[in-house]
């Protein structure tokens, strides 16, 4: 086992999965802090390493694409003090990280743990149900539905829709994108058949962000929705096989309507009705 500990968090290595548990140092942001300990499993890895500076180095994990939902719904755009895969390095421990980073690149090398992308999630992303204000709204997750509600700093122009309730099942995709800036960041959800281009300012699937301490943490209601979407890597029906599905099934329901007129007719017994329409219901 391989163990670092510092102020700003711990990680631990049992040769199977990495433990990450964040630190209390006023450093380690309030993203970190409330995601809480990590388990990291060695296949969801593609790599670490290690930097020194003068005062402190920093190690760094490298995931394999599409292993973590966090990630996927973040894009690269985590600060460094949000990031739970970096752990910043005293001096003096620089001995303990270097030996830290063998045993885990040994590790990898010894399973054969390979750096391509992966189909599925490896982690499981943040639990819910979690709520988070920031912004000009509160979104709030369940496991099944996204829940946003405005607060007295919304554009009249979204918040006269009132609260919005989305079921996963609706949902399309995800968006999480920080303040830089002068430009405000945003948590927006993609809503299937209701398409838009208005800033996030005015739109009722969106949360505003403008730059305040608690707008990372939208960024695990992204993830923990992210984490029951399709993964990333499956791949979208054609539209033509969607229309295909459609009609066949429009085409069964007709069918049974008229198997349904040949049984009152008295064309069809009941007995030749009901195998009948379990050979369509089967189809459907």
């Amino acid at each position: 086992m391989a163990e670092i500990i510092q102020r700003d968090g711990t990680w631990t290595f049992d040769g199977d999965a990495l433990r990450l548990v964040p630190g209390r140092d006023k450093n380690v942001g309030v993203l970190r802090k409330s995601l809480g300990e990590l388990a990291v499993p060695l296949g969801a890895l593609a790599g670490v390493s290690f930097e020194q500076g003068k005062r402190t180095g920093r190690l760094r994990l490298r995931l394999r694409d599409g292993a973590d939902p966090l990630l996927h719904a973040t894009g690269g755009r985590l600060t460094d003090a949000s990031d739970p895969y970096q752990l910043t390095v005293d001096s003096d421990r620089y001995g303990v990280a270097e030996y830290f980073v063998d045993e885990i690149r040994n590790a990898l090398l010894l399973d054969g743990v390979p750096t391509a992308a992966v189909d599925r999630y490896l982690l499981p992303g943040p639990a819910v149900p979690l709520s988070v204000s920031a912004g000009d709204g509160t979104a709030s997750f369940d496991g099944e539905q996204v829940r946003l509600e405005w607060n007295w700093k919304t554009e009249e122009a979204k918040s006269a829709v009132g609260a919005r309730t989305l079921a996963l099942a609706d949902i399309e995709g995800v968006e999480w994108q920080p303040s830089v800036g002068l430009e405000n960041g945003h948590l927006r959800f993609t809503v299937r058949g209701a398409p838009t281009k208005a800033p996030p300012k005015y739109d009722a699937n969106a949360v505003e962000l403008w730059g305040f301490k608690k707008d990372p943490l939208m960024a695990l209601v992204a993830a923990a929705v992210q984490a029951r979407l399709p993964h990333p890597s499956t791949p979208a029906p054609a539209p033509s096989q969607l229309a295909l599905t459609e009609v066949d099934h429009d085409a069964l329901l007709r069918r049974l309507r008229e198997l349904g007129d040949l049984r009152s007719s008295g064309v069809l017994t009941e007995e030749e009705f009901t195998l009948a329409k379990q050979a369509i219901l089967r189809g459907m």
